[in-house]
């Protein structure tokens, strides 16, 4: 299996707000960059949208190291909250609703699909990486052609 590093980072201007996430992945000396903005989202979409869209970027099963500042997505699956959740047809444990199903879905798929390993960074702390997919996340939702997040705002 190929090694992949997967630097990613979402962030909102307001939360809910407009919203972008910047992916980096790096393979043998070579980077490829994924970043999209969108009209209305929260900070917590945008930071597993980027985690997805890096992982399913990736054209063949790969061992990856994922590194982001997003407690909510590293805890959520290195602690196996959202394995409960959806045991529990994606209720918490409290009873209510688990926010992003949509997305934690994909990450799934994508977490059954490749060998991952999360590392969490703490957020604006002078990291490279993490400061470049910050750049891109807030440079997408700062363009032009912001999309739509059709999940986010049928009420997910």
């Amino acid at each position: 299996m190929k090694k992949i590093d997967l630097y990613t980072d979402g962030a909102c201007s307001g939360n809910p707000g407009k919203g972008g996430y910047g992916a980096i992945l790096c393979y043998n000396g070579h980077e490829k960059v994924i970043s999209e903005g969108f009209e209305r989202t929260t900070n917590n979409r945008m930071e597993l949208l980027a985690a997805i869209v890096g992982l399913e970027a990736l054209k063949e099963p790969c061992e990856v190291k994922l590194y982001s500042d997003s407690k909510y997505l590293v805890d959520a699956i290195e602690k196996g909250w959202v394995y409960s959740w959806k045991k529990r047809g994606w209720k918490k444990s409290d009873g209510k609703p688990a926010l992003n199903r949509d997305l934690w879905e994909r990450i799934l798929t994508q977490l059954a699909r490749h060998k991952v390993e999360l590392v969490w960074l703490k957020g604006h702390a002078g990291h490279e990486y993490n400061e470049r997919c910050d750049s891109l996340a807030v440079a997408a939702y700062n363009g032009d052609n912001l999309k739509r997040d059709e999940m986010y705002e049928a009420g997910d």
